[in-house]
């Protein structure tokens, strides 16, 4: 069976179970970015924080506590994340709040199911 290698601008709909088949090298290609993001500590603990705030939704502002890191760095590790489609942001008023793209969990969850739901 033949699959279809994702465009660059959504590797999350590369993101099948592994148990079911497995990757061709182009999906390989679409996915390593998402979890190389997502390899890196401080991307993480981003992550984490964006999806346990009230709301789902985080600014820079919200999350530079919880860090011992610049300013600018969060935002380059938060830059990182929006890139490979992880977040998505939202520009108001001086502030950008981030939250984490509705796809991107149950996406990155398939990948490691063993077992596909009948």
């Amino acid at each position: 069976m033949s699959k279809s290698v994702c465009a660059p601008s959504d590797a999350l709909e590369c993101c099948t179970s592994l148990a079911v088949e497995p990757m061709d090298a182009g999906q390989a290609e679409q996915v390593a970015p998402l979890l190389k993001a997502l390899g890196d500590p401080a991307r993480l603990r981003l992550m984490s924080l964006i999806l346990s705030h009230e709301g789902g939704e985080a600014c820079v502002c919200d999350l530079l506590p919880s860090f011992d890191l610049s300013q600018p760095t969060i935002s380059h590790h938060l830059k990182v994340l929006h890139d490979v489609g992880l977040v998505s942001r939202e520009r108001r008023g001086t502030w950008v709040y981030y939250s984490v793209r509705a796809e991107a969990m149950p996406a990155l969850g398939s990948l490691f199911q063993t077992a596909v739901p009948a």
